[in-house]
């Protein structure tokens, strides 16, 4: 009989706060919708152009009314998309009179890029 100690257990491992933010942008980009909402917000103008601008596109963002009505899913569902787009921080939201507009973080973006790059 050989008396062998139980092997110890291995602390869980708390992510690094990058790989966190990491995973949070890719959660955010793994639903097909999202993803297609920050490609039309890539170029507003484009993708917008059928609807009268409340604000300009470039520097404020395009209403939420606007991307509801292109991706054609109820209200509900698209403020939901984008508030996760958000807490990614991959877009922008900001209020004009009673609307909400959203824009690309181009610059936070840029950094998921370059810390998906530099982990995988």
């Amino acid at each position: 009989m050989t008396d062998t100690a139980p092997a110890a257990a291995t602390p869980p491992v708390s992510p690094d706060p990058d790989v966190s933010e990491l995973m949070d942008a890719v959660r955010a980009l793994a639903n097909p919708m999202r993803l297609q909402m920050l490609v039309w917000l890539r170029d507003p103008v484009r993708h917008f152009a059928e609807w009268e601008e409340i604000a300009d596109p470039i520097e404020v963002g395009v209403c939420v009314g606007h991307i509801q009505a292109k991706a054609g899913l109820a209200q509900s569902t698209v403020s939901a998309y984008l508030a996760e787009l958000q807490r990614a921080g991959l877009v922008r939201a900001t209020r004009v009179g009673k609307w909400t507009h959203y824009r690309r973080d181009e610059q936070r973006i840029a950094q998921f890029v370059a810390l998906l790059g530099r982990t995988l």
